[in-house]
């Protein structure tokens, strides 16, 4: 039981980080019906903004209290991840606007590998330590116990998924957001510049995948420039999973697939987590594909 226990919250806290990054598929796919396979490497360049920033500040952040460290390096990360974020929409997505859903796509893994291969050149193609810029506290729950980091992790993602669904539901901006998801044209016609919205939710997605990767690199100590794209199709998986285009579907498959992904490690193989995810993708895809809390609509023409 106790091992069961354990693995539960190890399992939730890194299925929270994939709820952060599955937030931008959704987002993304509801509002354009584009699959950006090119988030995860977002989410892979927010972990390395993280580590220059632990770099550059240094000395500042050995002097820090607990409570400032992590805001600033989120604020580098998530601030560079959404000037990334904007430009990619800009340069790679705007102009193929109407275009065929396959144009789009493919471009999306092309943008993938360019940035895969820029992190690369620039950071190397070793995996880059992470310095324990955090103290090795433990919260205790009984038989089980959740380290500094996951807490972080756990709060942190619940607060910002908290925030992105009052944010999506009650503000100007978010309730535009969902007209242009609903029916871009009449969102235009009653004066919402589909542009403009279409940006601002790839800098809030690109954002959320910028805290992901903070909070993993944190997580795990090492950030390398291929974990964008295991992450990235982990993070699609979660988002199938739980209604791709559904805000709180993005939630709760991040959430499942993490939990499936810990006990697999435990009670089968680390080497099965893996192969546990994308098997659970394909038993979504054939049996529900519209996802636990998606819907099934008509194709938008």
């Amino acid at each position: 039981m106790k091992l069961f226990l354990q693995q539960l919250l190890n399992g939730l806290a890194i299925g929270m980080v994939y709820a952060l990054i599955a937030l931008g598929y959704t987002m993304v796919y509801g509002v354009i019906q584009l699959i950006n396979f090119a988030h995860g490497e977002i989410f892979m360049v927010g972990g390395y903004l993280a580590l220059t920033a632990i770099w550059v500040l240094a000395s500042y952040l050995s002097r820090a209290p607990v409570w400032l460290i992590v805001p600033s390096l989120f604020f580098f990360s998530m601030l560079g991840s959404a000037v990334l974020g904007g430009v990619v929409e800009k340069v790679a997505y705007r102009p193929l606007r109407g275009s065929p859903k396959l144009t789009a796509l493919i471009t999306s893994i092309g943008v993938s590998f360019f940035l895969q291969n820029a992190v690369m050149l620039v950071y190397g193609a070793k995996e880059q330590n992470v310095p324990e810029i955090l103290p090795p506290l433990r919260l205790e729950l009984g038989a089980v116990s959740l380290s500094l980091v996951q807490c972080i992790i756990v709060v942190v993602s619940v607060a910002l998924m908290y925030f992105l669904t009052w944010f999506v539901g009650h503000t100007k901006l978010g309730k535009a957001m969902r007209a242009c998801a609903e029916n871009p044209e009449a969102a235009h016609l009653v004066g919402i510049s589909t542009n403009q919205i279409v940006r601002a939710t790839f800098l809030i997605g690109s954002a959320l995948a910028a805290v992901a990767g903070t909070l993993f690199a944190l997580n795990y100590g090492s950030i390398n420039f291929h974990d964008g794209y295991l992450a990235g199709l982990k993070a699609f998986t979660a988002a199938v999973l739980g209604g791709i285009g559904s805000v709180p579907g993005a939630m709760l498959g991040g959430v499942l697939l993490g939990v499936c992904e810990g006990l697999a490690a435990a009670y089968l193989s680390s080497s099965w987590k893996d192969v546990i995810a994308f098997l659970i993708l394909v038993i979504v895809l054939l049996c529900k594909p519209s996802g636990l809390l998606g819907e099934n609509l008509p194709e938008k023409v």
